[in-house]
């Protein structure tokens, strides 16, 4: 499936989109990191938990949960939250 990637990730990926597989968030991240290695830890916490300033959608809808199946065809959008004073 099409998982599109933020800027301040393209030095894993080397472009916006890129192709990955998996039947829920948490396997689409694995098959992400064995693609482009460190990329999963960006998003992903020790814990295995979603980083508080990244945000997944799926077919444009906001998602938390890892567990949230994707199937084949999915677009998956990693976005990262920018913050600052």
């Amino acid at each position: 499936m099409k998982v599109v990637i933020p800027s301040p990730l393209l030095s894993y990926t080397g472009r916006r989109e890129v192709e990955a597989e998996g039947a829920t968030l948490d396997a689409l991240l694995g098959d992400l990191d064995r693609r482009h290695p460190g990329l999963r830890f960006r998003v992903v916490d020790e814990q295995g938990g979603l980083r508080p300033h990244m945000r997944l959608f799926v077919n444009g809808e906001h998602v938390r949960d890892l567990a949230t199946p994707v199937r084949p065809g999915d677009e998956v959008r990693l976005v990262q939250a920018l913050s600052g004073g």
